[in-house]
């Protein structure tokens, strides 16, 4: 018996012993979680390069809203020239933003789109605002691919607009035009009540070069833009239409405009651009009578005195086959 109880004795023991082995072993700890991915940069303001675009069907011209803001009182020879000249080769893409009736003008731009806005003819931030709150809700309803704001002293160039465009995706986040500003702008914005909320720092394009939109950005721009909310975000900023959609797209959506030197306005000089390049950009535009000699330096068959703007020199080698244009090779540019 005390035998068989002395076994049993080592027996414990060597079980306890066991035991407190496994007790001393490390435990495994608890595995730590992969850290988080960092997110990709936010690109800063100014320039940046442009997104890859993804495969998409070719673009046509009928995909392209192009609107012409204008005035009553520039029906006259000022739309005139616009409508013999580069409207005339994209009348069904034009869409011509106004500010009253004439019957007139209707039947000049047979086959373009004349619209009145019922904006006020007075050139303030609020009538701006108003047309291009027309505009952009007019484009929502085209439901084409992309949109595109001009002025009535805009030469547009058909063909490199859509060769640019094609470039880019209409899905992507794309605000493409020129700054007037070699700095982003700064504004102070406001709640209703009068209270001031926070300043804001944006690149914009200015409306007088010119500037495009895809419709993949501007569909995301409707809480701020549609069905009249355009002006009202205006009144955030106090500042006129092509400002506030530089602010809509980069201080409150957080895109990047797209700085593109293929757009141009009267307020550079537009005489130090190569004339070897004149038929390459997107927009030109002229200094008028306060500037009447800041004009695209570019030879045709029309004298200065005949052409004071230079578009239907540029229009003429564009396209010569024009009824209007007088004989001349369309490679034919040199200073004047």
């Amino acid at each position: 018996m005390s035998r068989a109880w002395g076994v049993l004795c080592r027996a414990c023991l060597a079980l306890a012993a066991a035991l407190a082995a496994l007790l001393l072993l490390p435990l495994p700890l608890p595995r730590a979680p992969a850290p988080a991915r960092a997110p990709a940069p936010t690109p800063g303001p100014g320039p940046r390069r442009p997104p890859a675009r993804a495969n998409a069907p070719r673009l046509r011209p009928d995909d392209v809203f192009v609107a012409v803001k204008t005035t009553r009182k520039n029906h006259g020879p000022r739309l005139r020239l616009l409508l013999r000249t580069w409207i005339s080769r994209a009348p069904r893409q034009t869409f011509i933003f106004t500010d009253g009736d004439d019957p007139d003008l209707q039947l000049q731009a047979a086959g373009s789109h004349v619209i009145n806005t019922n904006c006020s003819a007075v050139h303030t931030r609020q009538a701006l605002c108003c047309k291009m709150s027309v505009e952009y809700d007019k484009f929502i309803e085209s439901g084409r691919k992309w949109f595109c704001h001009v002025d009535d002293d805009n030469y547009v160039n058909p063909r490199s607009l859509l060769q640019l465009l094609s470039t880019f995706s209409p899905s992507q986040d794309i605000y493409l035009g020129r700054p007037s500003l070699d700095h982003p702008i700064e504004a102070t914005e406001r709640v209703q009540g009068g209270g001031t909320v926070t300043t804001v720092k944006f690149w914009f394009a200015t409306g007088g070069a010119g500037f495009c939109l895809s419709r993949g950005l501007a569909l995301k721009m409707s809480p701020w833009a549609s069905l009249g909310s355009f002006m009202s975000t205006a009144e955030r900023v106090r500042l006129p239409d092509d400002c506030t959609v530089g602010y809509i797209v980069e201080g409150l959506l957080g895109a990047r405009l797209l700085h593109s030197s293929l757009f141009h306005s009267h307020l550079e000089n537009l005489q130090r651009l190569p004339a070897t390049t004149v038929l390459q950009q997107v927009t030109l535009s002229y200094g008028g009578p306060e500037n009447p000699r800041n004009v695209v330096n570019v030879a045709g068959g029309f004298s200065l005195q005949q052409d004071p703007t230079r578009f239907k020199s540029v229009h003429c080698l564009l396209y010569p086959d024009t009824d209007w244009c007088p004989v001349q090779k369309q490679g034919d540019l040199a200073s004047e």
